[in-house]
């Protein structure tokens, strides 16, 4: 998520709809603000933010919408189970569902079959994975989990270019020795 936003972008990106206006409906002061701005990060980002993933300029511009002091951001609370409602409630607006083990057995093996033999930078391999889920609708795993999803998909990627490495070194070359 970009850090500098100008007054048109923040217009565009972050600028609550009716819809979205009704799901705050019974939200008061930090919680409302807190809420408004995890549901449209999630819009563009399809992922949750933390904290520090939330750029001040959409938070100061949520908070007129909503008619909350963008201080009191600093308030919302990041762990428990009003945080826990909210993801709940954005992913069902959204028509997102948590990845379960099941999503990520398809999705290691889509990485392997389909992108890894053609990609191995993580960065394009990681993006390729968090375009995949926001098609399926998927809300993607957790950096850590993503990394190891990612490891699981390029091992089998990797072992077989090691052993075509090892039948191709095996070869015994003769020097040319001149007679003599």
């Amino acid at each position: 998520m970009r850090r500098e936003w100008e007054l048109e972008d923040l217009i565009e990106c972050w600028t609550l709809d009716e819809a979205e206006f009704e799901l705050l409906a019974n939200k008061t002061g930090a919680t409302r603000l807190g809420f408004a701005l995890l549901l449209k990060f999630f819009e563009l980002e399809a992922r949750f933010p933390r904290r520090e993933d939330v750029p001040r300029a959409a938070a100061e511009f949520m908070a007129g919408q909503v008619e909350v002091d963008p201080e009191l951001f600093g308030e919302y609370r990041w762990s428990g189970s009003t945080i826990e409602y909210h993801r709940a409630q954005i992913r069902d607006f959204h028509e997102f569902r948590v990845a379960t083990v099941g999503d990520e057995d398809k999705l290691i093996v889509w990485l392997a079959s389909d992108i890894c033999p053609m990609e191995m930078s993580r960065d394009r391999l990681r993006a390729a994975l968090l375009a995949r889920c926001r098609q399926e609708k998927i809300e993607p795993p957790t950096p850590g989990r993503i990394e190891r999803l990612l490891s699981a998909a390029e091992a089998p990627v990797m072992a077989a270019l090691r052993r075509r490495g090892s039948r191709s070194s095996g070869r015994v070359h003769s020097p040319v020795v001149p007679p003599g």
